[in-house]
This record gives C-alpha cells, structure tokens and sequence, in this order.
C-alpha cells in the first residue's frame, strides 16, 4: 500500500490530502498502464484518503481521434479501472470532458503558464516531431489542461510514471506562480508519486524503449485484452540475453531486457527487485519465463474477464462515470469559484 502523508505544501498551509491521476483512452490498455498507473492507483485509493482518477479524453483529442474509437476507449478504459479494483464508491471515476472545470481553469493557466516553459517540453517535442507548426494548439498547451486537472481538485499528490514527471514539475510552476502573482496560499504544490518496482514498463521486444500500444508489434506488449495463451506465448518470446539471472539488482545493469522481466515480476507480485533476485537469481530464462507467464496468467487473466463482461454492458459504465463527474464537481467547482474571486472575475 502507498503511505500517503499530509504535508504543507506552503509554509504554514496545511493542504487535506487528495489524489488525482488519469489515463488518455487513446487505444487499448497495456500491462504498463496497468503497472505503472491503475495498480498504483488501487493501492492509493486503499489509503483512505479523497482519490480522483480520470478518463481524459480531452488530452486524447490533442491527436486525431476517431469518435467511435474514441468513445470505446473511454468506456474500455473505465472497465478496466474497475476490474482492476478502484471503486465508484471510494474513487471518483469520470472521464474529464464531463466536469467542465478542468477547462475553465485551463484558461487561467493558459494565462499564467510562459511560452517557454511549454516550448521546453520534451514529450511535445517528441510527438509533434519536426513538422512543430503542424501541430494543434491543443498539442502545445495541453499540459496547462494537465496542471488544471490536478489543481482544480487542490491534488496534493499525483501518481505518475517517470516521463511524466515533467509535467508535474509544470503543474508545480504554474502553482506557484499563480501562489506569488495573486499573493495567496491557495493552491498547493503536489508531489508525483512514483513508487514501485515497474513505474516504467518496456516493449518485450526492445528493453530499451517504453511499452506502447501504438507500436506495430503486438509482440511488443501485453494488452490488457490478451487471453492466457497469448500472455504466455508473449513472455516466452520475449527479448532476452544469454546470461543467468544475477542475484543482485546491480547485475541488470547494461541488460535492459533483462531488467525489464525483472521488474515486471516484481510489479505484479508486489515484491522488490532484490526479493525477486534472491529467489531466481542464477536461473536460466527458460526457467524463469515460465514462472513470470504463470504470475502474469493468474494476476491478468480475471481483469480481462471482468473488463469483457464490463463492456457489455456500457450503460451501466457510463452510469458510473456521470455520478462519478457529479461528485468531482462537489469540489471542483467551489476551487474554480475560488480562483475566479482571486482573479477578480465578477461572479
């Protein structure tokens, strides 16, 4: 379980401890989403504290979406956070395009955020590639939309994987500038939570590049999707080198492959690295591969049931996610209010 602990975010504020996070519906989810995010999410959701997690599918459209895609991603997506075990009735789930606070705050983060705090983003870099005048505005600006979902919920925490990370630093400028422009103690400054032994899970093909449901090989990745046959096949076909498993972390190093079955053995079984390594150091992979696939069948296996059985029933998920968006906006919209008095709007 993580430990959440209240903390200041500002010297003599003292901020209720809340969690927000979320996905982008933008294809199918993979055993990275699962381990890097919507595990931790469980676990976080299980300290007690207020938790918000979030379809958001206004960052989805930032690139061309189909919308029937689009809308079976989102519900998908939502199944998949309820198989995994987040509960509508301790988290609020919703996806963002539904509680329209996220983008009223937007706005006034567009207003504060700097050009060149955007410009410096590596991931717009990445995604808008060399052709950056053809990329939307959404592109550019959505990681103020980011800081906005965040900050709108006062979230004094945020679980995220390590590419992330950027952007909560963003969130964290944006804070405090709003913080030092209007002269208050008003929005706290979150902290990103990147616990575990899989924060960052990596293609079955390439240890050296991240798990994608966008790459063209489907051996590359586990789908969330996948039945037993498949997990299996997928993991004895994985990359590996020729050595024997190490039995200490320090012996993965300069072996991405190898690092990346350790850690998702260590993920899903909730151990650490050098738990994992005291058992299975000095096998063979052809030992260990088989032990992982086993784990990787009996953890997946009932959420991909779950999930199925969920989408048959998508009036029921999407019964979920408007409850879910009325009670985000039981707090979203007194901090929106707020902001807008600190800014002197008219109200």
């Amino acid at each position: 379980m993580t430990e959440v602990v209240q903390t200041p975010s500002q010297p003599g504020t003292q901020f209720v401890p809340r969690v927000f996070s979320g996905i982008q519906p933008t294809g199918g989810l993979t055993l990275g989403n699962y381990l890097g995010a919507i595990k931790r999410f469980v676990d976080m959701q299980a300290s007690g504290i207020e938790t918000f997690y979030c379809m958001v599918d206004l960052h989805a459209i930032t690139t061309p979406q189909k919308p029937d895609d689009l809308r079976r991603a989102t519900r998908e997506l939502a199944a998949g956070y309820l198989a995994a075990g987040l509960d509508p009735a301790k988290s609020s789930l919703f996806n963002q395009s539904q509680v329209p606070e996220h983008t009223q705050l937007a706005w006034v983060f567009n207003c504060v955020a700097r050009m060149g705090w955007l410009s410096r983003m590596t991931q717009f870099k990445d995604k808008a590639g060399k052709n950056r005048e053809a990329a939307s505005v959404g592109l550019f600006a959505y990681p103020n939309l980011m800081a906005a979902d965040i900050l709108v919920y006062h979230a004094t925490h945020v679980p995220v994987g390590e590419d992330q990370k950027q952007h909560i630093e963003l969130t964290r400028d944006i804070a405090t500038k709003f913080n030092h422009d209007y002269g208050v103690d008003f929005f706290p400054i979150p902290e990103p939570v990147t616990e575990g032994a899989a924060t960052r899970v990596m293609s079955l093909r390439d240890g050296s590049k991240k798990m994608s449901k966008s790459d063209p090989s489907a051996a590359s990745r586990i789908n969330m999707t996948d039945d037993s046959d498949m997990i299996s096949q997928k993991i004895r076909k994985a990359k590996t080198d020729p050595d024997a498993l190490p039995s200490e972390a320090s012996g993965l190093n300069e072996r991405p492959e190898a690092r990346n079955l350790v850690n998702i053995y260590a993920g899903l079984a909730d151990m650490t690295v050098d738990d994992v390594l005291a058992d299975v150091g000095g096998k063979e992979f052809s030992v260990f591969k088989p032990m992982l696939a086993e784990l990787a069948v009996s953890k997946l296996s009932p959420i991909a049931a779950e999930m199925a059985r969920l989408m048959q029933d998508t009036a029921e998920i999407d019964k979920i996610l408007r409850q879910g968006a009325q009670n985000a906006r039981t707090v979203a919209g007194p901090i929106l209010e707020k902001t807008y008095d600190i800014i002197g709007m008219v109200r």
